[in-house]
């Protein structure tokens, strides 16, 4: 059984900067001001010969109303109670609060093993509130400072008692199929959230009418039909000359990277508002990135008109999109679970076609019929010769094409041939990529 371990305390006393130094990585946003981290996020964390997952979590506050705070401290609850530790961080050079005493009680009535951590204490200033953190009545302070892994080894020691000797030493490697990434983006407030709630089938991400929730890009491990999968939730994307907050630029930073480390990318569209300026934005770029994407239409037990909303939605695509013709779209509410569903199915067949190789005598007998249906242009009086084809990589599919003068190739007889590469080959969708190159004439003098 792996051991977790939640990372805990009040608003701004550098939980996030421990999370990103325990998994060796800034992948949680760190900034000055409080409230920053809302969604409970998870990493693999390595500790000397410690390995364990460590979840950083939202800065416990006191509300039980059906606020914004409210719903993050039930988010908290949750990743304690299902931690076999958790660290309770103070600052150390503020020293000790009442909202401190206050969740120290809160958790001393908890099952969950506490190890206090004295933070900040990179200087003489934090001496006072490290020796006045004894009052809290969880055993012995450690004194840390993540900013700069000072008292890494304490932290070390006190682990190591919770840990079962098969989490020392390097980790086994996974076996079986590799873990698939799956981002789910889109503008704010167009249910992505609410998507991989709905899909994972707990309330594992915070939700609400308020916009710009979710700042953090957060994954999850998922397991649905004997396939793993790391489901990733992102920030909502505004138009950049929009944003104007530091917060919301870190946001935008960390989901334009979960599109380009992912393998296939879910744009969450909202059933009212199909396919503006941002969504194209973002499908342009996940198309340049060579990933698998997929159209969820959202809202749509909601959205008015649906046969005109889809008819606009395909002509948006067709004007818009041609790069990417054939795009699955699907039409669900994430709210209800209508056409959830259908969605893993068509994404993992669209992931397949992402991953197919194509002969090489298949292409260029295809090749050969595309030439003969629709000659290639001339040039200098002379009829370009297309000489032969071949796949050169998939993920996405990438296709080299041979011919006597391949820089005189024109991009529409390119566009010719990708789009029947698209049809012949029952690629919808798939970003392909297609390469024209001179191939060397053997009788031509060296």
């Amino acid at each position: 059984m792996n051991l977790t371990v939640a990372i805990v305390g009040r608003p701004n006393v550098g939980k996030s900067t421990l999370f990103n130094r325990l998994v060796g990585r800034r992948v949680a946003i760190v900034d000055d001001r409080p409230g920053v981290t809302r969604d409970r996020r998870e990493g693999e964390a390595r500790l000397g010969d410690l390995h364990f997952t460590v979840i950083d979590t939202a800065g416990l506050d006191e509300a039980y109303d059906g606020s914004l705070e409210a719903r993050m401290r039930t988010q908290t609850e949750h990743a304690i109670d299902g931690a076999d530790a958790a660290l309770l961080l103070i600052d150390a050079r503020a020293g000790i609060t009442p909202m401190d005493e206050y969740f120290a009680k809160w958790l001393r009535a908890r099952e969950t093993p506490i190890i206090l951590i004295a933070s900040k204490c990179e200087s003489e200033a934090a001496k006072a509130g490290l020796y006045e953190a004894f009052r809290l009545g969880l055993g012995e302070p450690l004194a840390l400072s993540a900013e700069h892994g000072q008292g890494m080894g304490e932290l070390h020691d006190a682990l190591k008692p919770l840990a079962s000797p098969a989490l020392t030493g390097e980790p086994s490697g996974e076996t079986g199929q590799s873990t698939l990434q799956m981002a789910i983006v889109g503008r704010p407030n167009v249910g992505k959230s609410t998507l991989v709630n709905r899909l994972l089938g707990e309330e594992r991400m915070l939700t609400g009418p308020e916009q710009g929730i979710t700042r953090d890009a957060v994954d999850v491990q998922w397991v649905c039909q004997g396939r793993t999968i790391r489901l990733i939730d992102t920030a909502g994307l505004r138009r950049k000359a929009r944003v104007k907050d530091r917060v919301e630029g870190l946001s935008a930073g960390s989901s334009y990277r979960a599109i380009q480390f992912a393998q296939l990318v879910v744009l969450v569209l909202d059933g009212q508002q199909l396919l503006e300026k941002q969504d194209l934005t973002i499908a342009r770029q996940v198309i340049e990135e060579g990933r698998v994407l997929i159209l969820a239409v959202n809202k749509w037990d909601i959205t008015p008109d649906r046969n005109g909303a889809m008819g606009r939605l395909r002509d948006r695509m067709e004007t818009s999109l041609p790069q990417a013709r054939g795009l699955p779209v699907l039409t669900l509410s994430a709210q209800t679970g209508k056409g959830v569903n259908k969605l893993l199915p068509t994404a993992l067949a669209s992931f397949e076609d992402w991953n197919r190789r194509l002969p090489t005598a298949e292409l260029n007998r295809w090749l050969d019929e595309m030439t003969l249906r629709h000659p290639p242009p001339m040039s200098a009086g002379r009829r370009l010769k297309l000489r032969y084809m071949t796949q050169a990589k998939t993920r996405p599919p990438t296709f080299v094409l041979f011919a006597s003068k391949g820089q005189e190739l024109p991009a529409a007889y390119q566009r010719y041939l990708v789009n029947a590469l698209r049809d012949d080959f029952k690629l919808p969708g798939i970003p392909i990529r297609f390469l024209v190159r001179t191939g060397k004439n053997p009788y031509a003098p060296d």
